[in-house]
């Protein structure tokens, strides 16, 4: 089966265009090559709101896979977890515990990240990091092992 995808980078400088995003662009490539079907890619400033919203709008377009990137460090303004939290309806631990367990392998710096994954309806949101080496080297940990996690999740195979 052949899964949609959508990319949601979160950052006040992209969206307003102080630099360009890498890292949406990354991941955005990643997923595609991975044979997912790309449903859209978006830039939104860091608003706990804004997020949610289009967190929302992903998961009732029956997007299967919706990836951030960006918002999960320590900054003030870094909300992408606490919104993604108002929206799943089930957390999915292991997925950031993996992804926080491998980035430490290669630099301490990894458990500073407070990405999360959960469960909205039938879509999975991934909070990956926002630069792009984190995001890459975070979701290539992961991108092997989605498949069987949305299959699941979409009834087309049992644990």
């Amino acid at each position: 089966m052949t899964y949609t995808a959508t990319v949601i980078t979160v950052s006040d400088r992209a969206f307003n265009r102080v630099y360009i995003d890498q890292s949406g662009p990354a991941v955005f490539q990643m997923l595609e090559d991975a044979g997912y079907q790309m449903a859209s890619a978006f830039i939104i400033p860091d608003e706990k709101n804004k997020i949610i919203e289009t967190l929302r709008s992903a998961c009732s377009d029956g997007v299967n896979l919706i990836v951030t990137t960006g918002g999960t460090g320590f900054s003030p303004r870094d909300l992408t977890p606490e919104a993604t939290r108002a929206v799943i309806e089930r957390e999915a631990p292991g997925i950031a515990e993996y992804m926080r367990m491998k980035s430490m392998q290669i630099t301490p710096r990894g458990m500073l990240s407070r990405g999360i994954a959960g469960i909205c309806g039938n879509s999975l949101i991934v909070n990956l990091p926002g630069s792009p080496k984190g995001a890459k080297e975070n979701l290539g940990f992961i991108l092997p092992h989605l498949t069987h996690g949305l299959d699941m999740l979409n009834g087309t195979k049992e644990s």
